[in-house]
């Protein structure tokens, strides 16, 4: 009986049996990688979209009248605009104008919304303050379950004199593929 344990089929289990998980974690650990390494570059690439749009809302936009120089319910008239928020009157600060223009856009036609802002993931703004002024643009991402989020939130003076604070929000609710 002492013989039998040690018989070449049980050496020969022995070495298939860890031949394989080891054939697993190595598949595991390498699939995994893959993975961290497509989430981390997604990620990357949806920061840099947050940072230039959060760049151009803080500028006037071209033409520095563009609001005035489209019809939010016209795509036709979005293609020669870059999209701003400040007001043409003074540096810094917000002209609600150009905000309610962007609104009405992103409710007409959000996807087009989003090539004008020069983001291809979904976005959502917000503009509130203390007083009566809260005013949101594009797609909440807790309506839509969003998976990736990047958020970004900067105080801004509204052009009534109004303080106020912008958070722009880029998410995505599909999931990163394996790349």
């Amino acid at each position: 009986m002492k013989g039998q344990f040690w018989s070449i089929d049980m050496v020969f289990a022995i070495v298939i049996f860890t031949g394989g998980i080891l054939l697993l974690s190595y598949i595991w650990s390498n699939i995994n990688s893959q993975f961290s390494t497509s989430y981390g570059f997604s990620i990357g690439i949806m920061q840099l979209q947050l940072n230039g749009l959060l760049q151009r809302l803080q500028t006037e936009g071209s033409p520095h009248d563009w609001n005035s120089m489209i019809s939010a319910n016209s795509v036709s008239t979005w293609s020669n605009v870059s999209v701003g928020l400040e007001s043409s009157q003074a540096s810094g600060v917000l002209s609600r104008n150009k905000l309610l223009t962007l609104m009405s856009m992103s409710n007409n036609n959000y996807q087009s919304t989003k090539q004008v802002l020069g983001i291809g993931y979904d976005y959502y703004i917000t503009i509130s303050s203390q007083g009566q002024y809260n005013m949101s643009i594009g797609l909440s991402p807790f309506q839509k379950n969003a998976t990736a989020i990047q958020t970004a939130t900067v105080p801004v003076v509204l052009d009534d004199g109004q303080a106020a604070t912008m958070r722009v929000i880029v998410w995505t609710n599909t999931t990163f593929g394996v790349g």
